[in-house]
């Protein structure tokens, strides 16, 4: 059956679209069996029992990297939905379309350079960015964890670039945006390798960020503020009055499957409570948007040292996460006129900044045989070492993403399509 686009209403476009993305995002291939191209006569020779422990080897450490990669992707649908929620009814299928041309054009851009700017490993690598494994065509020997590093990664680069889209929503060419998301996706891989690889001086010098606080969230927050400031605010905006979601329901969806796709359940517990009783003591109501903006706070509060917490260090770190991101959307709006339709600034910016420097505070190595060798926190007894290291390289991303944010906005003439 065809449909008509111009009969659609903007809910069912916005529907189909998510219903895209999930089927985009679902594993092609069954996690939970072992594939293998041994044919049955041959199992009982020694060399194919040998090829057989081999792929059976580099099966288990591939499934983890694409069942991972099925959990972050799901963040698309929930960004989708999120962002959908918070702009104006007519403008729901753009900012889908947007979403969808972060994941197509940033997958393009980073498989041809970014990945191998932010892993290669050939001659002149260096502490800056990777050289090599430019448009990525493994060996068949790596395939399998390479291919399944790259979809890992590649998860993480679209987010930071999607990040991005809804602090500028209702206010872009959307020809334009396409060369912007493509320029931002490789923004992205520089600070990735300055923290994730090996040749990264940033990796080098002891920082610690587990799941991208400062080289996903920072990085997106940051961007996200420079180009609501250099954009500008919408028409129909009010720094004296907080705009009104489009679509409440949608946007309370989106940020549960955010959730999900997150999984950090004690902080996200602890960052919902303290931002939905801060709510009600300011507004002496509930506001889905102050709610909505404690819980994705703490849960990007969590990411830098998610796997290194005890259960009521994460709650705690959740905790303030959600206090602090919770009233930086207002005073955005009041002292700096920043129009940020799905607060990306105070929930990625805010909240990376805070989970970096959560980790130079909570990080106890001797409880982690990988990180007996590493500094410890200021709280565990390591003094101020870690806890400098974690803000200096905040500061170092900081300054890369708001400078490069400023460029490309400048070089792509973006252009404001004020709603």
């Amino acid at each position: 059956m065809i449909v008509d686009p111009k009969s659609m209403k903007p809910d069912d476009a916005t529907w189909v679209l998510t219903s895209s993305f999930v089927i985009f995002t679902m594993q092609t291939v069954p996690l939970g069996k072992e594939t293998l191209d041994i044919a049955p006569c041959e199992m009982s020779l020694p060399p194919c029992s040998r090829r057989l422990s081999v792929r059976l080897s580099t099966t288990a450490r591939v499934r983890p990297f694409l069942l991972r990669n099925g959990v972050v992707l799901v963040a698309c649908i929930g960004f989708g939905l999120l962002e959908s929620g918070c702009v104006s009814k007519k403008n729901e299928v753009n900012i889908l379309m947007k979403n969808a041309v972060d994941v197509v054009l940033g997958g393009l851009t980073y498989w041809s350079v970014g990945y191998g700017l932010q892993n290669g490993r050939g001659p002149g690598t260096n502490p800056f960015c990777g050289v090599g494994s430019f448009f990525l065509d493994a060996s068949s020997e790596v395939m399998g964890e390479e291919f399944a590093m790259f979809i890992f990664q590649l998860s993480f680069a679209t987010t930071a670039t999607t990040i991005v889209s809804g602090a500028m929503a209702e206010r872009t060419n959307f020809h334009a945006y396409c060369l912007f998301s493509a320029l931002s996706t490789l923004m992205y891989c520089i600070p990735a390798g300055w923290v994730w690889s090996g040749h990264g001086f940033l990796n080098r010098i002891g920082v610690i960020d587990f799941a991208g606080s400062a080289c996903v969230h920072l990085l997106g927050g940051t961007s996200g503020l420079v180009s609501a400031l250099v954009l500008g605010p919408r028409l129909s905006w009010d720094r004296h009055s907080r705009p009104r979601m489009g679509n409440p329901t949608n946007a309370m969806i989106g940020a549960f499957t955010l959730w999900s796709a997150v999984s950090t359940i004690n902080s996200s517990i602890g960052g919902g409570l303290v931002g939905t009783i801060a709510t009600y003591l300011v507004h002496k109501s509930f506001d889905i948007e102050d709610i909505i903006t404690s819980i994705l706070g703490s849960l990007v509060s969590i990411t830098a040292g998610s796997a290194f917490y005890r259960s009521w260090e994460a709650l705690l770190i959740g905790a303030v996460g959600g206090l602090c991101t919770t009233p930086v959307p207002s005073l955005l709006r009041r002292w700096l006129s920043v129009d940020d339709p799905v607060n990306a600034a105070a929930i990625h910016g805010v909240g990376g900044l805070w989970g970096m420097l959560a980790v130079g505070l909570f990080l106890d190595t001797t409880r982690y045989q990988g990180l007996r060798h590493h500094r410890r926190g200021l709280f565990k007894g390591g003094g101020g070492s870690l806890l400098g290291i974690q803000l200096a390289a905040c500061l170092t991303i900081v300054a890369w993403s708001a400078g490069v944010t400023f460029l490309v906005l400048k070089v792509t003439t973006i252009g404001n399509l004020s709603a």
